[in-house]
This record gives structure tokens, sequence and C-alpha cells, in this order.
């Protein structure tokens, strides 16, 4: 038995004990319900050790990922549906039906024809189960919207719904922002949802055709806004501001200092300039 193997059936091994008689009141307890807030969060944890390069936290918390799929496939065990053998060996099955040019015979010329391929057997699957066959299926409701607005433009591309180029992309989010000002001048409450919506989903859009994932970049930006805004923090307490008593003006030169501050450290040596925008998040930078 190799080390995969070993490791995967000692895994199995603990979450059976666990979940039987004499094992832990807490996982006794549970149910499916019960553990989908803890897949979405081992998700996102996963994301954040990949961000954070940090080897050892990726290691760990794939680890706590993992778990979350072998409790639930034990849960489907103990009802007599499937086991987690039956789990590894659908996604085999899929990966090899779904990479023919791997597999078989076929032939593909780059990337986009493989999702093109990818895209074409799943409808086939779906057909032949009798099921809907839309190209927008698989993407989970409860994505979070910017990712999810992604992977349905994304989805819809693969069969030529899209711009031919980012231009086109980027003139749908001037036209979404202007038809956002008609509805916030008009006062309608409704109408700027509406709107908002539309021109947030352009947005999105148009990231996908830059090539940069819209989830991404918007926490590449809460990221900053966080430090950045800590930093003001820092100093107005070091200075000895009462909290909430600072001016914008006081604020808005701490937020260009902080920002001052990650410039250099991605640039040693550099020196400040002279002439930095005042206002917090104005340039959007």
């Amino acid at each position: 038995m190799s080390r995969a193997a070993e490791a995967i059936d000692r895994l199995l091994s603990i979450m059976e004990r666990l979940r039987g008689p004499g094992g832990c009141p807490w996982d006794r307890e549970q149910t499916l319900h019960t553990l989908r807030p803890y897949v979405l969060e081992e998700t996102y944890e996963v994301l954040e050790a990949i961000d954070a390069g940090d080897v050892r936290e990726h290691r760990e918390e794939l680890g706590d990922l993992l778990l979350q799929v072998v409790f639930q496939a034990q849960l489907r065990r103990e009802e007599g549906a499937f086991e987690f053998a039956d789990v590894a060996d659908a996604i085999s099955d899929k990966l090899v039906s779904r990479h023919p040019h791997v597999f078989g015979d076929a032939q593909v010329k780059d990337a986009e024809g493989v999702l093109r391929q990818w895209a074409a057997l799943k409808r086939e699957e779906k057909k032949a189960k009798g099921a809907g066959h839309s190209v927008l299926e698989g993407v989970p409701r409860e994505m979070p919207a910017l990712a999810r607005a992604d992977r349905l433009t994304e989805k819809a591309s693969r069969i030529g719904f899209d711009w031919p180029d980012a231009g086109g992309a980027r003139e749908k989010v001037r036209e979404e922002l202007a038809e956002l000002d008609q509805a916030v001048a008009g006062g309608d409450r409704a109408a700027v949802e509406h709107e908002l919506g539309d021109a947030l989903f352009a947005l999105a859009n148009y990231a996908r055709k830059l090539g940069v994932p819209p989830e991404e970049a918007l926490r590449g930006s809460l990221g900053r806004f966080v430090a950045r805004f800590e930093h003001v923090e820092r100093e107005l307490e070091r200075r000895g501001v009462p909290h909430g008593s600072a001016t914008l003006a006081e604020m808005d030169a701490l937020w260009d200092e902080a920002k001052e501050l990650e410039r250099q450290a991605k640039s040693p040596g550099t020196a400040p300039s002279a002439g930095s925008q005042r206002g917090l998040g104005k340039d959007g930078g």
C-alpha cells in the first residue's frame, strides 16, 4: 500500500471511530446541515494560506478541508448512500472522461480548446442523465457574488457569448455607470440597486477580460484598506489624538503616509513623492 493510501485509510478509520459508539459526543451530533459553515470557513482558510505563502499553514488547512470531505462521506456512508471511495472514484472517472486528449485520441490545440471540450462533454453528460444542460450550470448560487459573476461570464464565453476584446467590456462599464448616475439622480432606491448591480457585474466581466479575478482584486483592496486604516489609528493614538476627534484632513494625511510606506516597502530606496493625491481612496490605489 502506498503512503498516500495508508494516510487516507488512517484518516477514514479515525473518522469512523469518532462517529461510532464511544466516540466524540460533538462529532456524533453533527449533520450535513451543521457542517455546512465549516466547509466554507475551511475553504477560505486554505485561500488565506495560499496568499500568505506559508507552506506549513497551507498543508494544515488542506487537511482541515479534507476532513470536511471525509466527515460528509462518513455521514452518507452511515445512511447507506455512498462512501469516501465512491467520491474518489467519481472524480477520477470524471477526470478521465473529461480529458480525452490525455486518456484517449482526441486532439486539442491549447487550454482554450480544453475548456471548450470540457463544456461540450459536460453538456453531453447532462443530456444523458436527462438533466438540464445550460452551460451556466455548476456555478453555486452561494458563491461570493463577484466570483460567481466571473465564473458565469467565463462559462458563457465558451459558446461565444462574449466581447471580442476587453475594449467592449470596458465600454459596457461606462454605459452601466452612466445608468447608475441617472438612477441616483432620480432618487429611486430600487433603480439604484438594480443599476449598481449591473455596474458591478460589468466590472467583474471587464476584470475577466483583463485576466484578473475580480474577487481576488477586491480582496487585495480590502487588505490594503485595513492595513492603511490601522496605520491611521495607530498614529492618531501615538500622537494622543482622542478617538473620534481627528479631522478628515489629519486622517487623510496619515492615509497618504501609509500608502507611501507601502510604496517604499515595494521599492526600497525610493524617495517619497512630493505630490501624492490627498483623499481617502480618491485615486483608488
